[in-house]
């Protein structure tokens, strides 16, 4: 089974451009703790996690009405092609320590985002069909 088969297709994003403000309401509105942030080709750029807001904002004292999601996003995120089998990736994810990847496409454009939950849940829908 390949990580395209157990990611979730439907991505919250932020725009570089915003306030960080307008992205924590947004996170707090669809109950999420993580946005994509898209190039205009729809490639990820970053991520801004409530660990950026909460470390890079409050912890430094930024004005959240005028600090940009670029200026505190997570830039250094790695992407997982859609067609990685689901061992490769959580192996991928477990040495580097991350909960959340981008998926992307052949020409690297978002088409979901896998976590650490997509794969429990898929492991508990394997077992019972199993």
């Amino acid at each position: 089974m390949t990580v395209d088969r157990i990611c979730v297709r439907e991505v919250d994003l932020a725009e570089a451009n915003e306030t960080v403000k307008a992205a924590a309401q947004r996170m707090a509105a669809r109950n999420v703790g993580t946005l994509v942030v898209l190039d205009p080709q729809r490639r990820p750029l970053g991520m801004l996690t409530d660990r950026d807001l909460a470390l890079r904002v409050v912890g430094r004292g930024l004005d959240p009405l005028s600090t940009l999601v670029s200026e505190v996003m997570t830039r250094e995120i790695t992407r997982i092609a859609e067609d990685t089998p689901i061992e490769d990736a959580l192996r991928r994810m477990r040495s580097l320590g991350v909960r959340r990847m981008p998926v992307v496409d052949g020409e690297g454009a978002l088409i979901g985002i896998v976590s650490v939950d997509d794969f429990e849940q898929a492991m508990i829908r394997f077992k019972r069909t199993g």
